[in-house]
């Protein structure tokens, strides 16, 4: 019997922001969360983001578990063409049993408030509603639910808003603004996140890619030379106890 495949969801101007995300969600976990250890997708983190939407067009036709590299894309391609939803990824890496986990959702913002969708093994490290007030907020609820694991999270990673226009050749920026949130203390790690939503929100952060290629833009402490972009796909979602 051929596995039922789920129907892509389409916004109707009778839908909330919120029930449209939440729509989108549904979606992704009817897909469901990928166990097998092989990735059905490849996705290069360096891609134009007009190549990134093809994936997400073949995600929405093979119906396939997708991990939470793949959703974050599929997240941008489901809400591409609603302008008041600004998309932006936040990466997690974290410490757990000797071992380090790296994660990442879609963060949202839409009407002052923020929130995401993503997937994950685990359900409280994926999408959130649409109601933090901040930025912080909405980044600290996520260290919060990693506790529960006993994961400590060691730095967080935010990009920038991805453009509303899928044919566009520019790659999205992963990681505008890097935090070693372990050696920092709340107080400063929220003073960090809050300038750099400011500066989101006022649209005057340029990809640092846009500069030079080799720059990454750290607020945190000590950060460690970049890594050679390898494969960022596989390691992404390897292992994440997320």
């Amino acid at each position: 019997v051929q596995p039922s495949v789920p129907p892509v969801p389409n916004y109707k101007l009778s839908m909330s922001i919120p029930e449209w995300l939440q729509a989108i969600q549904t979606y992704m976990k009817l897909l469901q969360y990928n166990h097998t250890g092989t990735q059905f997708f490849e996705i290069r983190k360096t891609r134009p983001l007009s190549g990134l939407m093809e994936t997400a067009k073949e995600m929405t036709r093979e119906s396939l578990p997708i991990k939470c590299l793949e959703a974050v894309i599929l997240g941008i391609y489901l809400t591409n063409g609603q302008p008041c939803v600004e998309r932006f990824p936040i990466s997690f890496k974290t410490h757990f049993s000797g071992n380090y986990f790296h994660h990442v959702v879609l963060g949202i913002y839409c009407n002052g408030r923020y929130g995401s969708l993503g997937m994950s093994r685990r359900s409280d490290l994926m999408d959130k509603p649409l109601t933090y007030r901040t930025l912080s907020d909405l980044i600290f609820e996520f260290e919060d639910s990693y506790k529960k694991y006993l994961h400590s999270v060691k730095k967080v990673k935010i990009g920038l808003y991805v453009p509303h226009e899928p044919h566009s050749f520019q790659p999205i920026e992963w990681k505008q603004l890097v935090l070693n949130v372990s050696k920092m203390m709340r107080t400063e790690v929220r003073k960090e996140l809050e300038k750099f939503a400011r500066d989101m929100r006022m649209k005057i952060l340029k990809p640092s890619s846009a500069h030079s290629p080799m720059k990454e833009r750290s607020r945190g402490k000590s950060l460690s030379p970049r890594r050679r972009q390898g494969s960022p796909q596989r390691r992404a979602c390897r292992r994440d106890k997320s």
